[in-house]
């Protein structure tokens, strides 16, 4: 049997508990250790009247029983006495449970001011004023545990309760914010909605239900709540009858209905209003992160014209209705896989992604008697993809269903050219499961070895329709993430007819997925006939880059990032846009016949080609105009460095880009000791992470570009905690004087 949950040597203090739910708390808090201050102004149902008898008789049972406890009579409008008796009875306050309440019903047209205020002074001021005043002594303590008491009336509404509906829900949004504003001082602030008999449910519910619904059911979960050894925090829970169920917000994936430049009607809103109301896949948001995080994502696709569809695949994933848990997943291995090969695998999958014998050049990927013979670099997908082959169903929590997961996107680092033949070993770890509501995002990173000798690595992206809403993060900083195109006419562009059998040539590498041969199946993914793989696509604008940039040296191959954006029919005319900045090829392919994006935000990173750097050169990258404005930041913020670690909390690292590379980074920590800020990478785990350029800064900076308009342009990213940006700017302006 588990150990007993104990509260000796904590200090509770319940409101109201002088009868029924209160009374109950605290004797069970008293039973198992705890000194309790039973706090009750003996006021009627009404809140009239006061006496000193209703919390006398329950200290005395306390008492009676071996127990500890005080009385106080306060109302809970006078918080400070409450907890000042706490203080002056038993030297600290640990557990606060704010359960005090009256009843003053009417229809709404009947409610009078007075009924209005007194409930919501009682409940929800009164709530307020206690929490206060205990909140600096359990800050200071760095422990803490709130209790907040709403209504299902709070949250469902009921007839005759409109303020006593009104103050019980704002009780839960007080609880909300004590939750994340208390987390780092061990402060958690939780919200029961209770069904129990007691003299307030007396006069909504019948006797022979009061009788069944026993206060002694509730106090179970109070206590463990308020346990030391709990980490539950800012969340909400009906009780009553011995069940307990716990709430969340859910909301519909919902429908963007205004374009770019052009006016937002009300037609447009009547028009989707099924797809707006529409919860299958709804999203469950936990944090205002999560919402407004995803308005930062409605603004930023609607000033791209972005298309949110993603690209099937034949890996195949689904969660189970059940749910499952990311923790049992995340850093979980998978079995190697080994991959053997001879010549004729570089061969069909080059014939796959469209190489042709009606370029010379080409016969280098296609005739192994070639004295040139190599691999496309974009061949190292097929040992990785191997590792999906009914491998990940041996994940807890996972069961394979060909109809629920897509391909999102793709990531292809090459260390050294992969063997013409021979055979690879690839090691698979699930690195990451982000939660976007509507599903589940699996990042899946496969290295892959000749010998010991890493060859590449894949890092696969692997939306899971439906899987979505177990609460977790967003975003991750193992991702490797696609970055906006250039504002400009490409540099270069290429095209190639797909055959009609391109998909049919291309599942010989090993993707067997008949939706992308059988028309049946295709139809049941909701398409009019079998799709190109989506790989087959990315295949093809990498040999585009390749030959146009690299003459077909697959030793200038370094990396692949794309974001599968639309399928492509074979048959159709595969075109890629490139553009050159440095080392980096961006890119975005589209089907020429529809002018429709099929892989978005995507680039190629070329080898490294050595050359002697001039001290000219050398000149330019030390004298990054950035450098500068920082050495100044640095200076200024010497002097208010503690005080701004208390108003942000929070690190800031900068990455500062020449010439499309990485020239400088610069850390703002106002999160560690008295603050700092120094060249280099951020020492300590980062909460948001800007990258731009050293022009664009000195614009953002001068005040020549807006930073909303930088980011939605593309010239500023942002990664991590978005919201905190809006502190440091408003930090910068006031202490940096920017």
């Amino acid at each position: 049997m588990s150990a007993q949950l104990r509260f000796d040597g904590r200090v509770v203090l319940v409101t109201g508990a002088g009868g029924g739910l209160g009374r109950e708390y605290a004797l069970a808090f008293a039973e198992r250790g705890a000194s309790v201050v039973v706090n009750d102004l003996g006021g009627d149902i009404k809140g009239e009247g006061k006496s000193s008898s209703a919390a006398d008789r329950v200290v005395e049972e306390i008492k009676a029983k071996g127990g500890k406890a005080v009385a106080n009579y306060d109302s809970v409008e006078d918080g400070e006495k409450l907890v000042q008796t706490a203080l002056d009875s038993f030297g600290r306050i640990d557990i606060l449970v704010n359960n005090a309440g009256i009843l003053r019903d009417r229809s709404f047209t009947r409610i009078s001011n007075t009924d209005w205020d007194l409930i919501h002074k009682v409940h929800l001021r009164g709530s307020f004023l206690v929490t206060r005043a205990a909140w600096n002594h359990m800050k200071n303590q760095k422990f803490g545990r709130i209790i907040m008491t709403s209504s299902a009336a709070g949250i469902y509404g009921n007839f005759g309760q409109a303020n006593y509906s009104a103050a019980k829900l704002g009780v839960l949004g007080l609880s909300n914010t004590l939750a994340v504003e208390g987390a780092k001082y061990n402060i958690h602030s939780n919200t029961i909605a209770p069904t129990a008999g007691s003299r307030l449910t007396q006069t909504v519910m019948p006797e022979e239900l009061l009788n069944s619904l026993k206060a002694e059911y509730v106090s179970p979960l109070v206590l463990w709540l308020c346990h030391e050894s709990c980490e539950e925090n800012g969340s909400l829970f009906e009780v009553g009858a011995g069940w307990i169920g716990k709430l969340r917000w859910e909301r519909t994936v919902g429908d963007i209905v205004r374009e770019k430049d052009r006016l937002m009607t009300p037609e447009a809103v009547r028009d989707s209003w099924d797809k707006i109301c529409d919860f299958k896949n709804a999203t469950k948001p936990r944090t205002i992160q999560d919402s407004v995080g995803s308005l930062y994502e409605v603004l930023r696709k609607i000033d791209t014209n972005e298309d949110i569809s993603m690209n099937p695949t034949s890996a195949t994933v689904s969660t189970s209705k059940s749910g499952f848990n990311p923790a049992q997943v995340v850093g979980q291995k998978l079995p190697e896989v080994v991959y053997s090969y001879t010549h004729l695998q570089p061969i069909l999958y080059a014939l796959g992604v469209g190489v042709s014998t009606k370029q010379l050049d080409h016969l280098k990927f296609l005739y192994e008697g070639n004295e040139e013979f190599s691999c496309l670099p974009t061949f190292g997908v097929i040992p990785g993809q191997a590792c999906l082959q009914g491998v990940l169903s041996s994940l807890p929590g996972f069961e394979m269903d060909l109809a629920r997961l897509l391909h999102g996107e793709q990531y292809l680092e090459q260390y050294k050219p992969l063997p013409t033949s021979g055979s690879l070993t690839s090691e698979s770890v699930v690195v990451d499961i982000l939660d976007k509501g509507s599903g589940a995002v699996i990042l899946l990173d496969v290295f892959t070895r000749d010998d010991n000798e890493l060859v590449c690595y894949n890092q696969f992206t692997l939306f899971i329709v439906g899987a979505g809403g177990f609460g977790g993060k967003r975003s991750s900083d193992k991702a490797k993430e696609c970055v906006n195109l250039p504002k400009r006419p490409p540099d270069a562009v290429a095209s190639d007819v797909t055959s009609i059998n391109q998909a049919a040539l291309y599942r010989l590498s090993g993707d067997w997925n008949p939706l992308h041969i059988d028309p049946s199946f295709a139809a049941l993914g909701g398409f009019k006939q079998p799709i190109l793989h989506g790989l087959c696509s990315f295949g093809y604008a990498a040999r585009h880059v390749l030959k146009h940039y690299a003459d077909n040296d697959v030793i200038k191959f370094k990396a692949i990032k794309v974001r599968f954006a639309k399928p492509v029919i074979p048959g159709q005319t595969l075109e890629t846009e490139m553009w050159k900045e440095g080392n980096r090829i961006h890119l975005q392919a589209k089907v020429k016949e529809t002018g429709e994006t099929v892989l978005a935000n995507s680039y190629v990173d070329l080898a490294e080609v050595p050359s002697q750097t001039t001290s000219k050169e050398q000149k330019v990258v030390e004298e990054l105009q950035s450098d500068l404005v920082f050495a100044e930041i640095s200076r200024r913020v010497k002097d208010v460095g503690k005080e701004l670690v208390k108003k942000v909390n929070a690190v800031f690292q900068w990455d500062i880009t020449k010439d499309g590379k990485t020239a400088a980074q610069w850390t703002i920590d106002l999160k560690n000791g008295a603050g700092e800020v120094y060249k280099g990478a951020a020492r300590s785990k980062v909460d948001t992470t800007f990258c731009l350029s050293d022009e664009n800064f000195m614009e953002v900076v001068l005040g020549r570009i807006n930073p909303q308009k930088a980011f939605f342009s593309g010239k500023l990213q942002v990664k991590g905690n978005v919201m905190l940006s809006q502190k440091l700017e408003l930090i910068l302006k006031d202490y940096a004087k920017l």
